[in-house]
């Protein structure tokens, strides 16, 4: 990481940064524990604020706010959780090897050349840096103002990427409006393309504002 990234990083310190995760409904942090202790463990060890949103929609909206490194403790325990999940899966198949951690990130679209750098160069540099793959996808998530951003790797990996990824958004903050992609709520009698397990959404804004804490997500 660059001096200017780690200044970027230290000084934001005392910034608020919202990040929103979108999960698969049945793989939640609360669907093996309905009295939701472990969020909570999450919540107070790593002192960010984690919601789940509720409702009839196949995906979880997943928002994590604190300050950065509050936020690189939920990432790197919520990565973890992930992959202690996929070694408890293998027990009981034929798998021999084991798969990566994948999440899924939204980036604001404004800010994606800055994160994939000129020629590449940026994703590049965090691909080998981190040894976490990266891909950002060419089009906009429907009806929205973001991109995909899938990361695989490690906990530890994908916890040295979203280090990365927060530089960038503190560096080089979205232009206009950012319009914010949301899973919708299916029909009855509808079929689901749901995402990946264990994947998940990250979406920032800096500042004080509560993106993401309307009333359908408390």
């Amino acid at each position: 990481m660059s001096d200017k990234e780690e200044t970027a990083l230290d000084g934001g310190l005392n910034v608020t940064l919202t990040l929103r995760l979108l999960m698969h409904g049945k793989v939640t942090f609360s669907s093996n524990d309905p009295s939701g202790e472990t969020v909570k463990k999450m919540r107070e060890e790593s002192g960010a604020r984690i919601n789940i949103s509720e409702g009839s929609s196949p995906e979880r909206i997943v928002t994590i706010t604190g300050p950065t490194e509050g936020i690189f403790r939920a990432f790197s325990m919520i990565a973890q959780k992930f992959e202690e999940d996929i070694t408890a899966a293998m027990t009981n198949s034929n798998v021999t090897s084991k798969p990566p951690v994948t999440l899924r990130l939204v980036f604001p679209g404004s800010q994606c050349g800055s994160l994939i750098g000129k020629g590449g160069s940026k994703i590049k540099e965090i691909r080998e840096t981190t040894g976490a793959q990266v891909q950002v996808a060419g089009d906009m998530l429907p009806d929205s103002t973001e991109r995909a951003v899938t990361i695989s790797g490690t906990p530890q990996a994908i916890t040295q990427c979203v280090r990365h990824i927060c530089s960038v958004m503190l560096e080089s903050p979205p232009k206009g409006a950012t319009i914010p992609y949301r899973p919708k709520v299916l029909p009855v009698g509808a079929h689901a393309v749901l995402a990946p397990q264990h994947s998940a959404q990250v979406s920032g804004q800096t500042g004080a504002t509560r993106l993401g804490f309307d009333k359908s997500e408390k």
